[in-house]
């Protein structure tokens, strides 16, 4: 279960799988200059050093070799538009002039139909998405965006083509889908610790030095770098889930070079490891309900049923059509959630569920691999090893068992289907962590930056609806703005809501700032 959430289930709409994969070329031998690409305006500009930065100007200034995107993993590259390069950043910020790594990026120069406002960077969410993979997918929802923006985005540090942390095998994952995620007797308890254990392990062999320095803040550090060589005086930027917590630090961090930021699906800066996990279990709850009511069902008997079910996969993990594989409750209760991030996904869940009450967990389980990104050959991203590897770097919070056992009742009341689910996560997911924690939640203030446009649904299960108004506050006064759509699904911004994407195309094309506090009924 998702620390925040997982950017794959934004493109699992449909039950399909984003994960693009594509990696960074050299330069493009064919003769063709920037002037004669899509959106292309001749060379970019020369970065220049800004006197606010104490890092090298080795890295503030250095020219990026845009190229061909390459295709990996199967996949296509994504079309002539876009292009890729890699920036290199600190690996320590506290040694800015020792070892570097590398940070994939990816964009589509503008389109030109409008006068350029510079780089508009994009976050997926996560933590652990490949903005690297995703951007290409969702580029046409941007297409307004385009016409003054270049498009950027970005795989952060310890994520897939930046340095990707992979803390076991795919045999190992597949293995692990099969351990009880709200152990029963003192066996499964144990069974449970000990794989929580040891995917940290791994990923301290794997990552090695990369463990202590795949923060949050680290990241923003990141994209500040890329403010400067992109050649912005400030930063346009564009979060979405966990992208909202990472626009936030880097708010608070560098206040005076925050531009247009519009934060969407937001996570809540005033909870911890434990909140959140609290905000979950309410939020994918509050779906459900939503679901269980349009579909004619009362929700408190629909829940029943499914808590019924999800019990007897419990006892009794279903078969399905994939040689060699059933569908466990941790992979069952994955399929539900899925689809709760869209309401064009409800029908699935209803097809799924029906199936899996006459013994064939098939659907559930396909819903579930889109949702965990793996592959028809069985290969999983690197999303799920890369985020647990951010969120435990980031937050102090490490319950133990004992105390996660402790609150299990108020989980169940939040939500049935899901409270032991989270519940259990929240002593499972730092168990015995090798690296420590840093803070107790995010630091978000932003006193003097330019207002921050923080759009919140009001049926979002995965970033409940309140977190939205926490970050507004939590920004500052004359900092945070807040918006409102009363809709359904993970974000408001293309999802169907004319009144929200008319009001961030204003903010972020025109600079128009809407009155604190407005409402989108639709």
């Amino acid at each position: 279960m998702p620390r925040f959430v997982r950017s794959a289930a934004l493109a699992a709409a449909g039950v399909m799988v984003a994960g693009l994969a594509v990696g960074c070329g050299g330069s493009s031998d064919d003769g063709e200059d920037d002037a004669k690409r899509p959106g292309g305006s001749g060379a970019d500009p020369a970065p220049r050093p800004d006197p606010s930065s104490s890092l090298p100007a080795s890295l503030t200034t250095q020219k990026l070799d845009w190229g061909d995107c390459e295709a990996s993993g199967g996949e296509a590259a994504p079309g002539d538009e876009w292009q890729c390069t890699t920036i290199e950043v600190p690996l320590d910020y506290a040694k800015p002039d020792g070892e570097t790594i590398g940070i994939a990026l990816i964009r589509a120069r503008s389109t030109g139909k409008g006068d350029r406002i510079g780089s508009l960077l994009f976050n997926f969410g996560g933590p652990g998405g490949s903005g690297v993979s995703m951007l290409p997918s969702f580029g046409d929802q941007y297409a307004k965006l385009r016409e003054r923006y270049d498009l950027v985005s970005f795989d952060p540090r310890g994520v897939a083509a930046s340095e990707g942390v992979r803390c076991r095998s795919d045999k190992q994952t597949q293995a692990a889908e099969n351990t009880d995620p709200t152990p029963d007797t003192p066996a499964e308890e144990r069974a449970y610790l000990k794989d929580a254990e040891d995917f940290g392990a791994g990923c301290a062999k794997a990552a090695k030095k990369l463990l202590p320095h795949v923060s949050t803040a680290e990241a923003a550090r990141d994209m500040d770098v890329m403010r400067q060589v992109l050649g912005d005086d400030k930063l346009h930027y564009f979060g979405i889930s966990y992208g909202t917590e990472l626009g936030g630090t880097y708010a608070h961090l560098f206040p005076e070079k925050t531009g247009r930021l519009t934060l969407d699906a937001v996570v809540d800066p005033t909870s911890g490891a434990v909140g959140h996990a609290e905000n979950q279990a309410r939020g994918f709850q509050r779906a459900l309900d939503n679901y269980l009511k349009a579909n004619g069902q009362e929700p408190k008997a629909g829940t029943k049923k499914i808590v019924d079910l999800l019990r007897r996969i419990d006892a009794e993990p279903l078969r399905t059509d994939t040689p060699g594989r059933k569908l466990s409750e941790a992979l069952a209760t994955t399929g539900i959630t899925v689809t709760l991030y869209s309401k064009e996904t409800w029908p699935a869940l209803t097809d799924a569920l029906a199936e899996a009450e006459k013994g064939d967990g098939t659907a559930l389980l396909q819903l579930a691999d889109a949702y965990n990104e793996r592959d028809a050959s069985g290969r999983y991203s690197t999303q799920g090893h890369s985020q647990r590897a951010i969120a435990c770097r980031d937050t102090k919070e490490r319950p133990t068992p004992a105390q996660a056992k402790a609150r299990l009742d108020r989980f169940r009341e939040i939500s049935p289907v899901f409270g032991a689910f989270m519940g259990w996560d929240t002593a499972g997911w730092c168990h015995k962590w090798p690296v420590e924690g840093l803070t107790d939640t995010p630091e978000v203030s932003a006193p003097g930056a330019d207002p921050v446009l923080v759009v919140g649904n009001t049926g979002d299960p995965a970033t409940p609806y309140e977190g939205a108004r926490r970050m507004a506050d939590e920004l500052g006064k004359g900092v945070g703005v807040h918006l409102t759509w009363k809709g359904e699904g993970h974000g408001a911004y293309g999802n169907g809501s004319d009144c929200v994407d008319d009001t961030v195309n204003g903010y972020l094309l025109d600079g128009k700032v809407p009155e604190d506090d407005k409402v989108c009924e639709s």
